[in-house]
């Protein structure tokens, strides 16, 4: 920005009216500000004809600055909306992280659950099975005393 091949960076910042009155890097002149905030007239499009072609015209000016403000507003939305993109995915990051816990928790309970169902049926199975052959064994002692007892009659 700037004549003479001059590469130092300016940037401008704008009023709530959008009235161009703060350049970061340049201290503009009291009658720069004045011309910058008046309407254009004829007189002063007959006067920025007739300066040397390395003159700026105010109304480029104005355009530069506002294409100026325009790109840092435009890089200060972006960062900002960077910014809350890493936020949202850190929190996505977070509450994912928390549902899988509390399935990893919840699945480990289910387990756990029938694990201990599977055991019970097992012990009961168990149980049964003793309390058949008990019987089993009742009845076939009770088989055998009759059938001595037969015997002996015989």
């Amino acid at each position: 920005m700037g004549g003479s091949g001059s590469t130092r960076r300016v940037t401008f910042e704008a009023d709530e009216n959008e009235n161009i009155t703060v350049v970061k890097g340049v201290r503009l002149s009291d009658s720069v500000i004045d011309r910058m905030k008046e309407p254009s007239s004829p007189s002063g499009r007959l006067q920025s004809q007739r300066r040397p072609p390395g003159a700026v015209n105010d109304e480029e000016l104005k355009k530069r600055i506002a294409e100026e403000l325009a790109l840092e507003r435009a890089r200060r939305d972006s960062e900002a909306q960077k910014r809350r993109l890493k936020q949202e995915q850190a929190y996505v990051r977070d509450e994912f992280g928390k549902i899988l816990e509390r399935e990893r928790i919840s699945s480990n309970e289910h387990l756990t659950r029938a694990i201990i169902r599977e055991r019970a049926a097992t012990e009961e199975e168990r149980q049964k099975a003793q309390r058949f052959l008990e019987t089993r064994g009742n009845v076939t002692r009770e088989q055998n005393v009759c059938l001595q007892a037969q015997s002996s009659w015989n």
